[in-house]
């Protein structure tokens, strides 16, 4: 199982990094040509909300974004370290995974921005867990590959 794992600031510039990053991970496991598109969009989309959610909320440590190459799946984790009171099961907005449920104190929602970027990644991407609790939230894609070209 290959890993790569990439910490950024949380600044808008390096959400483009963090998809071109992503792209060329996923092309080099075997990710298919057609949903590489798809691969960059969910990254962005991830990486800018962790972005959002960091900034929103004063949190200065890094996001994070761990790429891995399984035997038949390549997944993404990007990671934040926003305090959540848990997922809820299903917000208003029908979006799971949303932190609705975190203080009013302690989270700000940036005007629903973050139900809109996980129906968007929920939208591009089949296979998606969102995870939230005490020490950050996470949302973890996965894609599957196809096994590579043996050369004769």
């Amino acid at each position: 199982m290959a890993t790569v794992e990439l910490r950024f600031s949380a600044q808008p510039e390096h959400v483009r990094t963090a998809r071109l990053v992503a792209a060329a991970v996923a092309r080099r496991a075997g990710v298919d040509e057609a949903v590489l598109d798809e691969v960059r969009l969910a990254v962005g989309e991830a990486c800018s909300r962790a972005v959002g959610l960091h900034r929103s909320n004063g949190v200065t440590t890094p996001i994070r974004v761990v790429l891995t190459e399984e035997e038949k799946t390549f997944s993404i984790e990007v990671g934040d370290e926003v305090p959540g009171a848990g997922v809820a099961a299903a917000d208003a907005a029908g979006v799971p995974g949303a932190r609705s449920s975190a203080p009013a104190d302690d989270f700000d929602d940036a005007d629903g921005e973050d139900e809109m970027g996980l129906a968007v990644i929920r939208g591009l991407v089949d296979d998606v867990e969102v995870s939230a609790g005490e020490g950050g939230g996470a949302i973890r894609m996965s894609w599957p590959t196809s096994p590579a070209d043996v050369l004769s």
